[in-house]
């Protein structure tokens, strides 16, 4: 089998994001100038050079088989040893049924907290606390359906005693756990479908909180989930602002598997949305 070449890069976005030194870049590509010998990351906080002393290659290996050398100042062969401790991290978060503290998950990725904080921010998009709150956000709905209490439930679902449980159902269910199990029992809930980079986002909203978010085209699964509900289409108002805070949230970086991705994004602009950001 032989490797898939890589994509072809828009030197023309490439150039624009060098110039505006992007985080959200790096890793996607290198910058080699030819009058130093040096390959960069896109943010790299040198002196940008006049554009035809300008390359950029997919990789630092395609840049050192060109003859660059990797820069002392932003250490581009690093964002890959980043991007991986990322990966991992989301995997270790995933596993846990209870969240692991931002030390304990920094110290198994070998990374320094606060250091690894801001780069797991960068790829996602979310910090890793916040990732393993829709992580538990997504269990809990889940239990509350299959498990015969909602003590059961919230245990399941990782949250270590009730009180936050609660306290998190009001924003992240938009009702009571008790109405959620009721199939939405005497629930007002308002949806709509905002177009993002990821895909067709629904949203379904209460007086309280997020009632669903979720990659879906229509209202189908909301209403399956919670036949009792009283849902209908959200009105004008409403459905601008969840396409405008849609619009304006970053997609996490592509080298993310999924549904890793998509469980940020939702987060991002469930943040966004209930002003916890």
């Amino acid at each position: 089998m032989t490797d898939t070449p890589p994509e072809p890069l828009d030197e023309d976005a490439a150039w624009t994001a060098f110039q505006a030194r992007d985080r959200a870049a790096d890793g996607r590509f290198v910058v080699a100038v030819k009058t130093t010998g040096i390959y960069c990351r896109p943010s790299c906080a040198a002196r940008r050079p006049r554009r035809e002393h300008v390359r950029f290659l997919n990789t630092p290996g395609a840049a050192r088989a060109a003859g660059f050398r990797a820069c002392l100042r932003c250490l581009p062969d690093d964002v890959t040893r980043d991007r991986q401790a990322v990966v991992a991290a989301i995997v270790l978060i995933d596993a846990a049924d209870v969240p692991p503290s931002l030390d304990t998950l920094a110290a198994q990725v070998g990374y320094a907290p606060h250091h690894f904080h801001r780069l797991f921010k960068r790829a996602t998009g979310v910090t890793p606390a916040a990732y393993a709150r829709a992580r538990r956000t997504a269990r809990a709905t889940q239990a509350l359906a299959a498990e015969p209490s909602i003590t059961a439930a919230l245990y399941e679902a990782g949250y270590a005693a009730p009180s936050r449980f609660y306290a998190d159902s009001d924003q992240r269910l938009g009702m009571a756990p008790g109405q959620w199990r009721r199939g939405g029992e005497g629930v007002a809930i308002a949806w709509t479908v905002a177009p993002s980079p990821m895909g067709p986002l629904l949203v379904a909203v209460t007086d309280r909180g997020l009632a669903r978010i979720a990659f879906e085209n229509d209202e189908h699964a909301l209403v399956r989930a919670l036949p009792a509900a009283d849902i209908r289409p959200a009105d004008a108002a409403t459905r601008d602002r969840i396409a405008r805070i849609v619009a304006a949230t970053d997609v996490p970086d592509p080298v993310l598997a999924e549904p890793a991705r998509r469980i940020a994004f939702i987060e991002a602009v469930s943040q966004a949305l209930l002003g916890t950001g």
